[in-house]
């Protein structure tokens, strides 16, 4: 088998047999196959693309690259999430802690940001004392004892993917679907979950900024989820606007606790009420997927037997924060990986920056539109992001947005604060935050949050 041959098939159009895509992969990782062929191949699947057998088994051979983790130690079946990306994003926060007070163990494997704002990672280390980086006998030991642990990615998890992202990267072959699919996937494989629940963003803050490429990559990594035997789900939700208030490491944690506070889940603040709707929406698939695929594991002659309802899990979901379990449960969770918990129970004594600053719109009206990447900008500029991988992070910088898109804003209203610990950046930041924004004399209606499932 010859590199050459395989990427003069693959531009001629025709379909790799499972034995030459393994071959591709396991060739690159090795260093046998040189950048220049690879960056033919990956630019023929750009123009071509790629089957639906072989999108699954490209995504399978990345994920057999490195280390598969192995959770069989951890009783139970094992749900996750993976967003996308987009700005404000914090679900993982109030997600994670009500599927663990429901009894769904969840052993979660995230990256540190780079770009506006920190990953999951970076956040969870606004908290004082947390740890990031435990044992794998304390992850699983936490995953049994309270249903949740959250460590940072291991360097060996689908490296293939790593070297192929590096190469599309400077090849222009990023925006192609089947190698957006398995590069998501292949990490989502490797970390071993039996129900995975996508949420696809979309929107001007989003990687996919129209709704039918939304729509394709989710079906696309549904089809690569479920073929490789995994209860898989894609959720499409609205990213045209920033997801909440707040944006920033420990501005977004304290958000997360604001609404597993929340006793009245019908009476919220706008923003916050959007937050809520992605969170619960997640959780209940990642619920309601775990018991099929508990009932499908468990009785096979009556698989629905232990199946439940979206809006059975939905109402247990919103019970779980009423009632105050998942709050406490993220409390354990903190605990249990060496945080103080009191910065769950009380969010003020989390890092503040030095200057909190009030912005206000010149011309008042309704919120028309929003450039949500361009707030993601505004926390980069406040040091709130990395803009390379040295990049130190400021945990405490950030926006607290109060109106949003269909709200009327008034001059003498403040629209957002800035929270900066460099006074210098302060005028830079509020420009561009404001620049984000159109305002306009006729109301606009939001995009609704929820935009499509997938399964």
């Amino acid at each position: 088998m010859r590199m050459y041959d395989l990427i003069m098939k693959k531009r001629n159009n025709f379909e790799h047999s499972k034995e030459e895509i393994r071959y591709i992969i396991e060739k690159f990782t090795k260093g046998e196959i040189p950048d220049y062929q690879m960056s033919a191949w990956l630019m023929s699947v750009y123009f071509n693309g790629m089957t639906k057998e072989e999108t699954l088994e490209l995504t399978n051979a990345m994920a057999d690259s490195g280390d598969r983790l192995d959770l069989s130690k951890i009783n139970g079946v094992k749900v996750d999430k993976h967003s996308t990306g987009g700005v404000g994003d914090k679900t993982t926060f109030i997600v994670a802690p009500i599927l663990a007070s429901l009894g769904i163990p969840m052993a979660k494997m995230s990256g540190r940001g780079l770009g506006h704002t920190g990953g999951t990672i970076d956040k969870l280390e606004a908290i004082k004392g947390f740890n990031v980086s435990i044992s794998e006998d304390a992850f699983i030991y936490n995953v049994n004892n309270i249903k949740l642990s959250l460590v940072g990615q291991t360097g060996n998890l689908a490296p293939a993917d790593k070297k192929i992202y590096a190469l599309r990267d400077v090849t222009a072959t990023v925006d192609s679907l089947p190698l957006i699919a398995s590069s998501i996937m292949s990490k989502k494989l490797a970390a071993g979950a039996d129900v995975i629940v996508l949420d696809v963003k979309c929107g001007s803050g989003a990687f996919m900024k129209d709704e039918d490429s939304a729509k394709e990559l989710a079906k696309t990594m549904v089809e690569i989820g479920n073929g490789a035997g995994r209860k898989t789900y894609g959720i499409i939700t609205d990213m045209n606007e920033p997801l909440g208030c707040k944006v920033g490491n420990a501005l977004e944690v304290y958000e997360a606790v604001e609404v597993l506070k929340l006793k009245d889940l019908d009476n919220v603040d706008f923003g916050i009420k959007r937050l809520l709707e992605v969170s619960l929406t997640l959780a209940s698939y990642m619920y309601m997927g775990a018991k099929k695929y508990e009932g499908e594991i468990s009785n096979e002659e009556n698989p629905s037997g232990k199946a439940i309802s979206y809006e059975e899990a939905r109402n247990l979901c919103e019970e779980a924060v009423t009632s105050g379990r998942a709050l406490d449960k993220f409390a354990e969770f903190v605990s249990a990986q060496g945080g103080d918990s009191d910065m769950i129970y009380n969010p003020e004594l989390l890092p503040k920056a030095k200057y909190i600053v009030p912005v206000y719109v010149s011309e008042e009206g309704y919120i028309a539109s929003c450039k949500t990447s361009e707030v993601g900008m505004v926390s980069l500029i406040l040091g709130g992001g990395r803009e390379t991988k040295e990049s130190i992070i400021d945990l405490a910088v950030g926006i607290d947005i109060r109106k949003h898109i269909g709200e009327y804003v008034k001059k003498d209203e403040v629209f957002a604060y800035i929270h900066a610990d460099d006074e210098s950046v302060i005028k830079e930041a509020e420009k561009r935050l404001l620049g984000a924004y159109e305002i306009s004399y006729e109301k606009v209606e939001p995009e609704k949050i929820i935009k499509f499932v997938s399964e």
